[in-house]
């Protein structure tokens, strides 16, 4: 006999506002079940998930967890400034009986040490130290809202084998499409504000989903059939005495009111690429480059030629390069040795993953036009602002929406609408599947296979690669790339190894020994002096603020009319952003080399 579910919702219903977000929602979780939820942005995934962890509470229906039963839920944007720093926070979720090493464990294995205090944390590292938070105790039941999210490729191959090594129950709701093969049994759709749940995992959904809306577009054909012959019986009159026809003409409003309140699906995103000339053949030849921070090198006697219609996708870990071989590669960075040529007749287009170059003040409709009047030129067509942003499921009212209250996912489909709108040849996409729902990915790969011009791009969803790439260029570390014939599958088959963490941990455990063998005992240690204190406090901010005013430099360059109408500050622009670039690398590399240092004196 089956388990009774852990975790059961029934009949739940939420509005905000007009239309209910979520109308009728069914969740069953059994123990030990991994099930994911999915639907398109906007959905209410992450609203249901909140209701199924007593987060919210719903207009409606029945929310039942097994007595004594433990729920974690890992939030978008957690919220760490109560305590001193990430080890504390993530110590504050074990229970009695639970293993304290495990929250060092965790942190370590995402990239944490931690010592990181609150104030001081990216968004990524408080999504990272939530994670470690949620997954420490192990609990009955895992509730997990987009857990890939700021991990590069060895975090998330690492998470998916710490999951599947875990007993607990699991609901995820993911982008990564690889991700939720890899994991999920079954499969919750949560479309239109109701469930459907299939017991087969992600890798079955979309068979499973196109089945669902033709038989549902049938039964809407079916429907309207019999409104138009009920219609006709109806002009030939209804004798109000025989209960058969009153009954008929009750039935027949009914239908009408099942018709009115069919709620279609939802309609999907329209790309259209806006294609310039042809580029030459040769679009991009790096001779033998190298580029050095300090100590730290990231690219090392690297030869590479890009040719029209090439697709080369870039993968490593977090601080490989990946950002600094693309701003060698296209031009915007010079290598400290060799050199980089850029074929004749390029158009660049370049969408990056900060969403830096959005103004937060601009709405929607000046994003687009450039503020310049209601229309977009896309390939030499003109059309309506308005037009245009429902082709990227923007409603019409949200035309003078700002852009600082927009989602993650309405923002990157606002880079992208900006983006497409562009006469282009190269494009260049540095985490572009950021925040899109599984649709808008499925569309976004069939316009780069369509694109007739170059695409550079890097990315952590090994779907993605799989799909796009033609070739990868993997960071083998120490500055050095290998370049493999096509996607990740195949890079991975080739190389024997995907970018795994673990190998490169263990890799460094065994020198880290050697240094703590020599090491003088902990009382001659040198303390840090005032300046390393000084610098390791302030470089932050520092780092932050070198970020904003690259994202407002990007912004300027992000014009393709800028070098034809003024070269001049096209030409200063370029520089400011090589040079402010250059002094975040070395920041970057400062911190983490006082960090490093405050590790080793504290023992």
């Amino acid at each position: 006999m089956a388990a009774p579910p852990l975790l059961t919702l029934q009949d739940v219903a939420l509005t905000f506002g007009g239309t209910p977000l979520i109308q009728s929602a069914e969740l069953a979780i059994a123990p030990g079940e991994r099930a994911c939820l999915v639907g398109r942005n906007g959905s209410g995934k992450s609203t249901l998930l909140k209701i199924a962890a007593g987060l919210i509470e719903a207009d409606r229906g029945i929310r039942f967890v097994q007595p004594g039963a433990t729920i974690r839920y890992l939030a978008q944007e957690p919220d760490l400034g109560a305590f001193e720093n990430t080890l504390a926070y993530v110590e504050a979720g074990l229970g009695p009986g639970d293993d304290p090493y495990r929250a060092r464990y965790l942190l370590e294995q995402l990239g944490l040490t931690g010592e990181e205090e609150p104030a001081s944390l990216s968004g990524g590292e408080g999504r990272r130290a939530a994670l470690a938070q949620a997954l420490a105790p192990a609990p009955d039941i895992l509730l997990l809202d987009e857990p890939t999210n700021h991990l590069d490729l060895p975090a998330i191959e690492w998470l998916e084998s710490e999951l599947k090594g875990l007993r607990s129950a699991m609901v995820l709701i993911s982008h990564d499409r690889r991700f939720l093969e890899n994991l999920s049994e079954a499969t919750i759709w949560l479309d239109r504000g109701l469930t459907r749940r299939m017991d087969r995992g992600f890798a079955h959904f979309e068979a499973w989903r196109d089945e669902v809306l033709e038989q549902e577009e049938l039964d809407r054909h079916k429907l309207d059939r019999k409104l138009a012959a009920e219609a006709d019986w109806l002009r030939y009159g209804v004798t109000a005495r025989r209960k058969r026809n009153v009954r008929r003409l009750g039935n027949l409003h009914a239908m009408r009111q099942e018709r009115r309140e069919h709620r279609g699906a939802v309609g999907t995103v329209n790309m259209t690429l806006a294609e310039s000339e042809q580029s030459g053949t040769l679009v991009v030849e790096a001779e033998k480059i190298s580029k050095a921070y300090g100590s730290r090198v990231l690219v090392s006697d690297l030869s590479l030629r890009i040719l029209r219609g090439d697709r080369l996708g870039i993968v490593g870990p977090n601080g490989a390069g990946k950002t600094t071989l693309i701003n060698l590669l296209t031009g915007t960075a010079k290598p400290d040795e060799g050199r980089v040529r850029l074929g004749s007749n390029l158009q660049m287009i370049t969408l990056d993953q900060r969403r830096m170059s959005l103004d937060p003040a601009a709405t929607v409709a000046e994003t687009l036009t450039g503020g310049r009047g209601d229309t977009v030129s896309i390939g030499g067509q003109t059309k309506h602002v308005v037009g245009y942003m429902k082709d990227f499921l923007f409603a019409p009212e949200q035309a003078r929406t700002p852009v600082s209250v927009l989602s993650g996912g309405e923002r990157n489909r606002l880079m992208l609408a900006r983006a497409l709108a562009q006469p282009s040849n190269l494009l260049v996409l540095d985490e572009p599947t950021n925040d899109l729902d599984l649709e808008t990915l499925d569309l976004l790969q069939e316009m780069i296979t369509d694109y007739s011009g170059t695409v550079i791009l890097v990315s952590h969803d090994r779907d993605f690669l799989d799909r796009t790439a033609s070739s990868v260029l993997v960071s083998e570390g120490e500055g050095v790339w290998i370049e493999y014939a096509g996607g990740y599958t195949d890079m991975v088959n080739q190389r024997g190894q995907g970018v795994q963490a673990r190998v490169v941990a263990k890799e460094e455990k065994p020198k880290a020994a050697a240094k703590a063998q020599v090491a003088p005992p902990s009382s001659s240690r040198r303390k840090m002096n005032f300046n390393e204190q000084h610098d390791l406090k302030t470089l932050p901010a520092r780092m932050a603020e070198i970020e904003a005013k690259i994202g407002k430099l990007q912004a300027v360059l992000d014009d393709p009319q800028l070098y034809g109408r003024d070269p001049e500050r096209f030409q200063k622009a370029s520089s400011a952003l090589g040079a402010l670039q250059s002094e975040l690398a070395a920041a970057e590399d400062r911190w983490l080399e006082l960090e490093m240092l405050k590790d080793e004196i504290e023992g």
